[in-house]
């Protein structure tokens, strides 16, 4: 997933509010949203590519209100084609008792076996203590991406945020263009969880960057052009679905999701339902 805009505890009725594209190659194996047989109470995507680790999720929820997303960090010089892959680092959080700072200070120690990473926590099951947090294997050291070996607690004030490829906020253009129209769709929201187009109308948006608005990743320049809008396609790469996620504060969420390959739409899946608490969930460690 290469775009993640979402708004924490700044909206009156909705806890949490999240849209988002994940991009990949189209030849990828993957399955669209569902509730996971083996795990009931998980709600996300499911990578079925051939990798190192267990095949996990770049985004996913819980019926108890945990919630993960993952993006890459792109830094191709540093990529280990060896290295596990880094969807089950969500699933790993999604399928455990942890809340985010327990799931960090448990798991710091195997964030080097992955390429570079970011992923974002949080956890709704107490309002009294929801918190969210931002973590990554990677920092920035001048304009060079360095492997990150001790993880302080990253919790999130409530806010609008938005992360890509690079470090949380990071003023990409994708980031700085999009946010501000998620921003107003926000302002906009009755807090119904209706009108979920407008969000992914948003997430549509194939406007391509000037040439000095460009990052320097390590790609070509060509690439980089590529890879720059919200919603890509290129021959074969590209966005292959967009996500909408809305969860209110008296517990009631929405999750749509709408899918892509080459050749356009191939589907659109809305599941609605209520949070329940741990003890309704059989939740596996």
């Amino acid at each position: 997933m290469c775009l993640i805009l979402f708004a924490w505890n700044s909206h009156p009725d909705y806890s949490l509010v999240v849209a988002a594209n994940r991009d990949e190659f189209y030849e990828r194996d993957t399955e669209g949203v569902s509730w996971w047989p083996e795990h009931p109470h998980v709600l996300a995507g499911r990578d079925r590519a051939d990798v190192v680790g267990s095949p996990g999720t770049w985004l996913g929820f819980t019926k108890t209100g945990k919630f993960a997303a993952l993006t890459n960090v792109r830094a191709p010089s540093e990529k280990n084609p060896d290295a596990r892959t880094r969807g089950e680092l969500s699933l790993m959080y999604l399928t455990s008792n942890d809340r985010p700072t327990e799931f960090v200070q448990g798991n710091s120690k195997r964030f080097s076996q992955y390429n570079g990473f970011n992923l974002l926590m949080a956890d709704l099951s107490d309002p009294a203590k929801a918190e969210m947090h931002w973590v990554s294997n990677r920092m920035m050291m001048g304009q060079n991406v360095r492997p990150r070996k001790v993880f302080p607690p990253q919790p999130l004030e409530p806010g609008v945020y938005g992360l890509s490829n690079a470090m949380l906020d990071t003023p990409w253009p994708k980031v700085n263009h999009r946010i501000a129209a998620f921003a107003q769709t926000l302002a906009m929201d009755q807090g119904s969880l209706k009108n979920a187009d407008q969000y992914l109308k948003l997430l549509a948006d194939t406007h391509h960057a000037s040439d000095h608005e460009l990052p320097n990743t390590g790609v070509s320049k060509e690439w980089e052009k590529a890879l720059s809008p919200a919603f890509i396609k290129t021959p074969s790469y590209g966005t292959r679905s967009s996500t909408v996620l809305r969860i209110r504060k008296d517990g009631q969420f929405e999750l749509v999701e709408r899918r892509f390959d080459s050749s356009g739409t191939v589907g659109h899946d809305v599941v609605t339902g209520a949070l329940s608490s741990a003890s309704d969930s059989n939740l596996s460690v």
